[in-house]
């Protein structure tokens, strides 16, 4: 996948195409997030493509990698590898919330913390903890903010891609995409389970929505909780 860049005086543009077909670091690169630092230093962190998830330095004027980068979460194949990065600060932690690799069927988030951009990661586990459907509520957190005016207020912002499919279930679709990704998998096993995927709903982008949830912390630990109606008000 290639990358066109646009620049804008305002958020709501007018855009102008500034860069076409960029490969960071020469690779595929899958579902991302954006991060300035205080000192006006950005990062890239982006999913190397059914494999790991990248780190990478942005040049100073934002349009490039500078080729110094970090890899993180190696694993061996969807739905494990994790992608849709979203990185926030807080009280000088750095936290990764990821998802699942189940294209637009939603999977479980995981939670990891460091010390620094690059590093290492520690993997805290689902801050979904509640969710027993495993599918970090029918949704995939796409980035997280903390709230002006807020002592401690963070928010997830998260895709619910098929709100109108909510009744399958996670471990019958995922497992689908493990024997597809497995290499080890046999022919007749890859072919049943292209057969399995073609039935399962298709996703209309279109009627996605959103879901916006407050973040809880409990020591460094991360949690998401459902709350069917919320109110900023409740925050300091």
């Amino acid at each position: 996948m290639s990358l066109i860049l646009n620049v804008a005086d305002k958020i709501t543009g007018p855009y102008t195409i500034v860069r076409e077909g960029l490969k960071p670091l020469g690779m595929n690169a899958g579902d991302f997030d954006l991060a300035v630092a205080d000192d006006g230093k950005a990062y890239y962190f982006f999913e190397r493509v059914h494999s790991e998830t990248i780190c990478a330095d942005l040049t100073d004027d934002y349009t490039n990698v500078t080729g110094y980068y970090s890899t993180h979460f190696p694993l061996k194949q969807p739905p494990f590898v994790r992608e849709a990065t979203a990185h926030f600060l807080r009280k000088g932690k750095h936290y990764l919330i990821t998802s699942g690799t189940t294209g637009y069927f939603p999977n479980p988030s995981e939670v990891a913390v460091a010390d620094t951009w690059h590093g290492p990661y520690k993997v805290l586990g689902n801050p979904h903890s509640d969710d027993k459907t495993r599918t970090s509520y029918h949704s995939q957190v796409s980035s997280v903010f903390k709230v002006p005016g807020k002592k401690d207020l963070y928010i997830a912002c998260a895709d619910r891609w098929l709100p109108q499919f909510m009744d399958q279930e996670y471990d019958k679709y995922s497992e689908i995409y493990r024997i597809l990704f497995d290499p080890d998998a046999g022919e007749e096993t890859i072919k049943a389970s292209k057969e399995q995927m073609s039935k399962l709903p298709k996703a209309i982008t279109k009627e996605a929505d959103y879901v916006w949830l407050p973040l809880r912390f409990d020591g460094e630990m991360v949690y998401i909780d459902w709350r069917d109606e919320w109110d900023l008000s409740e925050f300091e």
